[in-house]
């Protein structure tokens, strides 16, 4: 016969995800709030410099991981359970990494030298 954790227990268990989202979502916006007055000191002070993003750089990175990513998780599923709609949990991330293989072969193209 199994014993049920406590009342106390179980409203414990039910909050500790709820304070996490809580105190998350507080760091996430106090780092916009002060990195917005950083950024509108600099600019008032003229130092402002707009960072450089590399986003042919940015989408064969996040590419190569969403798609090897997306292919372990295809091939596990598909062994275990599988044609179901939980295949789909490997086939959109496969499927967004190739997409952005393809964005980046297709950009790299473009370049003239």
């Amino acid at each position: 016969m199994e014993q049920m954790p406590s009342a106390a227990a179980q409203v414990i268990i039910s909050i500790i995800p709820i304070i996490g989202i809580v105190m998350g979502s507080v760091v996430v916006f106090f780092y916009l709030l002060w990195n917005h007055r950083r950024r509108t000191l600099l600019i008032k002070a003229g130092q402002y410099k707009k960072p450089d993003f590399d986003l042919l750089s940015f989408s064969l990175l996040a590419g190569l991981l969403l798609f090897s990513v997306g292919l372990a998780l295809t091939i596990f599923l598909a062994i275990t359970l599988e044609v179901s709609f939980g295949l789909l949990g490997g086939i959109i991330p496969l499927s967004v990494g190739f997409g952005l293989l393809v964005y980046y072969g297709i950009k790299r193209g473009d370049r003239s030298p």
